[in-house]
């Protein structure tokens, strides 16, 4: 797989390549977190419950592949949706950012060199999520992310 230098610097989002795209994912597998929105205010509340087919070890999809068809309402992420998609999306996530006209976070992978640099900073979930499959819906509130 080979990246141009620096692309997400100087390339729209609409014109990288399918590598360039997946290569901005950092990794933190903030976007399979469920999330509950407040219908008075709007307000968009993480939790700290995961999709069932998120690893939590891994902070990746168990089935990135197939998810859409093991879970139908699962978001997919491109620069058609991302209009759409950028408010369900975490402020750290790189998509939102570039989307919204602002840098990279200096722990980005991309910007580091380093796979694990997410983790490293503590800008990740792995270890922190519980299963959607050992929650029910109404219990989601009482597994808020924290800030």
């Amino acid at each position: 797989m080979s990246l141009r230098e620096k692309y997400w610097e100087t390339v729209p989002l609409q014109q990288m390549s399918e590598a360039e795209w997946e290569a901005l994912c950092d990794g933190c597998g903030k976007c399979c977190l469920n999330k509950l929105e407040d219908i008075d205010t709007g307000e968009l509340i993480f939790t700290r419950v995961a999709c069932k087919l998120f690893d939590d070890a891994t902070c990746c999809c168990a089935n990135y592949a197939e998810r859409k068809r093991h879970v139908p309402e699962c978001v997919v992420l491109t620069p058609k949706t991302l209009d759409e998609i950028a408010y369900w999306m975490p402020e750290t996530c790189a998509y939102r950012r570039l989307h919204e006209g602002r840098a990279l976070p200096d722990w980005h992978p991309l910007v580091t060199g380093d796979a694990d640099s997410t983790h490293k900073a503590g800008m990740s979930m792995r270890g922190q999520t519980v299963s959607e499959l050992r929650l029910p819906v109404e219990a989601w509130e009482d597994y808020p992310l924290k800030d």
